[in-house]
């Protein structure tokens, strides 16, 4: 099974700037994109960012473009979500994920607090 193990969550200023880790082991495989999701208090979870193994191609929603960067490093099986200049509304529960076959979200890993304070 795919485990992912996520790190880097914490309080921050606005303006101020975390990066996040998700280290994935197991069945992972090139060809499945692996992605971040946040959950901010009262509301459903949303995509954020997502990137592919083989070339680097990245996705974002619009609210974090500019912002937000996602990549990853190969060889250690581990995607990074930088962010910077952020905001207040950007709090939230923020959850490392993985596609499989089907090209559905079905691995996530434990979820971790980003707070942005005023």
């Amino acid at each position: 099974q795919v485990q992912l193990v996520e790190s880097g969550g914490g309080l921050v200023q606005a303006g101020g700037s975390l990066r996040l880790s998700c280290a994935a082991s197991g069945r992972i495989f090139s060809s499945y994109p692996m992605g971040w999701f946040r959950q901010a208090p009262g509301k459903e979870r949303e995509f954020v960012a997502a990137v592919t193994w083989s070339t680097g191609y990245t996705v974002y929603t619009d609210s974090v473009k500019g912002r937000f960067t996602i990549s990853r490093d190969n060889a250690k099986n581990t995607v990074y979500l930088q962010m910077s200049s952020l905001k207040p509304e950007d709090t939230a529960v923020y959850y490392c994920a993985a596609q499989d076959s089907r090209s559905r979200w079905n691995y996530w890993g434990q979820g971790t607090q980003v707070t942005v304070s005023s």
